[in-house]
């Protein structure tokens, strides 16, 4: 029953209005008990000095020393009276006793049920003799048939003495009439709370739960292979906000399987072809199809094979490396200008043939970084090796360094040629991808050369970026810190 969210959460929702509704209940009666008790009390008080208080005068006026005399004498006007003091309560009976106990007049909501021949018992008596007041729950012997509430004072004659006592009694010291009107009155309120509370938590949870249910069925689409199911967003809220970071995880999941598929296609292809090449050449030698005056030829073809395959190896095991977290790099100062300056001159052979129009520019002759040596070797040369590659014929190649504000050196190298496109911006330092689809300017790389490089750069603490016009140049920056 409780096993989906949508019936925990209406299950708890409901349960907290309940016990709310509950506990008020609870502390309005209560507050109301405290209240009536405390005002019926006061009012049985009232009552019984001023009943007291009455009979003494009568007594101190009338030529009789005897309260009973001065009640059987009186007894029209001592019981209107009576009546009229305890008029204040509903369920308030006034009692008149002698020193004995034995009761002369009742007067009130219960004076039927007081006969003439009841007897106060002896505990209040004896309380009352001694000039005591007496509040307590007792039925008064056989007076009455159950519990009330009594307050019991003295009546004291001409002489001071006491001789006899007033009872105030009540049935009930709490206002049960009002209580039930309070308790019904919240009854009905919390049944239309729960009603109305019942509709907004339904469509409330439908809203979040609706969401979760279509990520849930996503998710089990991507456990299958099936990465291009979307969850729809709807609205500005956390569960929105959770729709879209859901969308954009099968977006790269979605572009990681496609780079997956796409680096084995080119891992294959870049080891079947030299592999092959390899296998025909020395075939032949072997065979003798080739003659010995190609020999030589051929071998070197069969070289630059060999290290074609090499380079590939070698990026897949830094690739294998940075992922496990087992290259280490060592910060130590090192000028980036002459770096850029052995590196241009390694190009010098490819700039040649491609007649490109070469500029180094540098704001000093001497530029300090603290970074890996190697590691930025190996970032600077990549991307000097991509701008040769994809630069285009006679275009401008240029290195530049500058030294920012911020106590960092900005590195830059420029090319002109095709560039990268707007589409493949956003992805070009993912690993495995390759803007060149149909590899037929990027024959020997997979797509990893970049990738290692941001790595590089981010465990420098450092940035990486590229700016390109699509069709006109390119230009790959990255920074470091200066001594």
């Amino acid at each position: 029953m409780f096993r989906s969210v949508f019936a925990k959460y209406i299950s708890a929702f409901l349960s907290i209005i309940l016990l709310s509704f509950l506990l008020l209940v609870v502390v309005i009666a209560s507050i109301i008990g405290n209240y009536s008790q405390q005002n019926k009390t006061e009012l049985m008080e009232t009552a019984a000095y001023s009943s007291a208080t009455y009979l003494e005068g009568r007594l101190t006026e009338s030529d009789s020393a005897s309260l009973t005399e001065t009640a059987a004498l009186g007894q029209e006007d001592l019981t209107a009276i009576f009546s009229v003091i305890v008029a204040g309560g509903d369920d308030l009976t006034a009692v008149l006793a002698d020193g004995q106990g034995r009761i002369l007049l009742a007067a009130g909501a219960e004076q039927q049920e007081v006969g003439e021949t009841d007897v106060i018992p002896i505990s209040v008596m004896e309380s009352i003799r001694k000039g005591e007041t007496v509040s307590q729950s007792d039925q008064l012997g056989d007076v009455f048939g159950e519990d009330h509430y009594i307050h019991a004072v003295p009546v004291r004659g001409a002489d001071g003495e006491v001789c006899g006592t007033v009872l105030i009694c009540s049935s009930a010291m709490m206002h049960t009439d009002l209580l039930n009107v309070i308790v019904k009155a919240i009854v009905s309120a919390s049944l239309w709370v729960l009603v109305a509370a019942l509709i907004a938590v339904y469509f409330i949870s439908e809203r979040v739960i609706g969401p979760l249910r279509e990520i849930s069925r996503a998710a089990k689409s991507f456990a299958s292979g099936k990465f291009d199911v979307r969850v729809p967003v709807r609205g500005s809220d956390e569960v929105a906000e959770l729709a879209v970071a859901f969308n954009n995880m099968a977006e790269s999941m979605n572009n990681y399987d496609t780079m997956r598929n796409t680096f084995m296609s080119n891992v294959s292809h870049d080891l079947r072809t030299p592999m092959t090449s390899i296998a025909g050449f020395v075939d032949g030698i072997l065979d003798g199809v080739i003659p010995p005056e190609k020999h030589e030829y051929y071998l070197r073809i069969v070289s630059e094979e060999v290290k074609r395959l090499s380079r590939l190896v070698s990026s897949l095991l830094d690739l294998s490396r940075i992922q496990a977290g087992e290259r280490k790099f060592t910060k130590a100062p090192f000028d980036i200008c002459e770096m850029g300056r052995q590196i241009l001159l390694s190009f010098e052979q490819r700039l040649n043939d491609k007649s490109l129009d070469v500029s180094f520019d540098c704001d000093e002759e001497n530029l300090t970084v603290v970074a890996d040596r190697d590691a930025i070797y190996q970032i600077f040369y990549n991307l000097c090796d991509n701008g040769v590659k994809f630069a285009a014929e006679g275009g401008e190649f240029r290195i530049a360094i500058r030294k920012l504000k911020n106590r960092k050196i900005l590195v830059s190298v420029y090319n002109e040629g095709q560039g990268i496109a707007d589409a493949d911006l956003p992805y070009v330092f993912e690993r495995f991808y390759k803007s060149d689809k149909s590899r037929g300017l990027n024959k020997s790389g997979v797509g990893l050369g970049l990738f290692i490089a941001k790595t590089i750069v981010d465990a420098h603490g450092e940035q990486i970026w590229v700016d390109s016009e699509y069709g006109k140049s390119c230009r790959f920056n990255f920074t470091l810190s200066v001594e």
